[in-house]
């Protein structure tokens, strides 16, 4: 990356990279070897406690909080491209950090919408890395990539909420460090209004009615090391009323205001994995012969990599700018570019991954490279935070309105 950036931001760049090359790298098969031998292999492996400790140590903690208050106060143009160096090892990268989803949507979401109690019992710890969350929205029945679907009921009795419904894929909930639940559900069912009908809870995992039944895999992937994607069943599941983020009918508000920075982190996250798969591209190419040459010299092999360097040079450019417009105008003013690279960055990424599981053969889809792994994780977010169609569906309906 040839970016001029500020003066803190390649500060911080140059301390992280450093941080990379001499304790993230390093740990990634000694993580795999510790997740091994684990009882439970949703407990994250010593080495992650390392990692943080140096972490904290060299003030490399919470990057991506933009509020002073809880973090360093990083704009979304600062923390850019601190998120893509991490992308490059996103299993332990973002976890040594403590900037790992959905820790970082629902730390924001509490410092922005939270009580003052409610930041005290769970962003505190939350910021300090001793224990993790879960957000709880999607729902096996029902299409929620449309929030307005949502069918699980939470409904007012006396001092308390009682919630009932089934959420699955919901990431970290298998890691038994997740001790709190962020709870999408409907307050209001029969609401004039679908966009205020939707309100979010505080459920804590140890509360009476919410079970955890299963660990959902994504592409055969269970995902120890972000606590994987369970299935929750909500059974009568009763809160204190003091338990709402923020006011009853807030619920999609909410989300929306949660996302948007989300989805730019996947972004940021996803170009680094890209140019991971760039460098195996090109060191695989150098070092393996066929047909009396090595990979590097046949021509589809450097077709391959161009194609790959220009896509990422331009994906860049492109989460950039959002970052920038996000800092200057607001995710609401950001609106278009968000989705714009929610579209783009993750095809992209899984094309760049794709071309270089095949330069790697076999080797490819093992468990010797990352790749196969990276091209699962990259996939995945052509779904996560809303499919690729219901975001082309709203930019086309933007684009189409300046012309009516």
């Amino acid at each position: 990356m040839d970016f001029a950036f500020d003066a803190r931001t390649e500060e911080l760049r140059g301390r992280l990279l450093a941080f990379m090359d001499e304790h993230v790298y390093p740990a990634e098969a000694v993580a795999e070897e510790q997740r091994a031998g684990l009882d439970d292999p949703w407990t994250a492996p010593p080495v992650v406690a390392e990692l943080q400790a140096e972490a904290r140590r060299q003030g490399l903690w919470n990057l991506f909080l933009p509020d002073r208050e809880y973090g360093p106060g990083l704009t979304n143009l600062q923390y850019a491209p601190l998120a893509e160096i991490t992308g490059r090892s996103p299993q332990l990268a973002p976890t040594a950090l403590n900037c790992a989803a959905p820790d970082t949507g629902n730390m924001e979401l509490l410092a922005q919408f939270g009580s003052e109690e409610q930041r005290k019992r769970w962003l505190e710890p939350l910021l300090d890395g001793r224990i993790r969350s879960a957000f709880a929205m999607t729902e096996p029945d029902v299409a929620s990539s449309d929030a307005t679907n949502i069918g699980t009921r939470i409904e007012r009795d006396g001092d308390a909420y009682v919630i009932t419904g089934r959420k699955w894929y919901i990431s970290g909930a298998m890691n038994p460090a997740c001790e709190i639940f962020v709870v999408m559900g409907k307050t209001d069912p029969d609401g004039d209004d679908p966009r205020r009908q939707q309100s979010m809870v505080l459920v804590p995992r140890d509360a009476p009615g919410l079970r955890v039944r299963r660990a959902m895999r994504v592409y055969g992937y269970e995902d120890h090391y972000h606590g994987g994607h369970a299935e929750i069943v909500l059974d009568r599941v009763r809160v204190p009323v003091a338990n709402l983020v923020g006011e009853e009918g807030g619920g999609f508000a909410i989300a929306q205001a949660r996302l948007g920075p989300g989805r730019i982190h996947h972004c940021m996250r996803l170009i680094g994995m890209a140019e991971r798969a760039i460098e195996l591209m090109c060191r695989r190419a150098l070092d393996r012969t066929a047909f009396g040459k090595p990979l590097a010299g046949q021509g589809v092999v450097q077709q391959w990599i161009a194609d790959s360097r220009v896509a990422v040079e331009q994906l860049r450019l492109l989460v950039l700018k959002t970052a920038w417009l996000m800092d200057t105008v607001g995710n609401r003013g950001a609106h278009t570019e968000i989705q714009a690279i929610k579209i783009a960055t993750p095809r992209t990424v899984v094309d760049i991954l794709d071309k270089a599981v095949q330069l790697h053969g076999a080797g490819g889809v093992s468990q010797d490279f990352p790749l196969a792994e990276l091209w699962a994780a990259a996939r995945t977010l052509r779904l996560a935070d809303g499919p690729d169609e219901v975001h082309q569906r709203s930019l086309a309906r933007r684009e189409l309105r300046q012309y009516r």
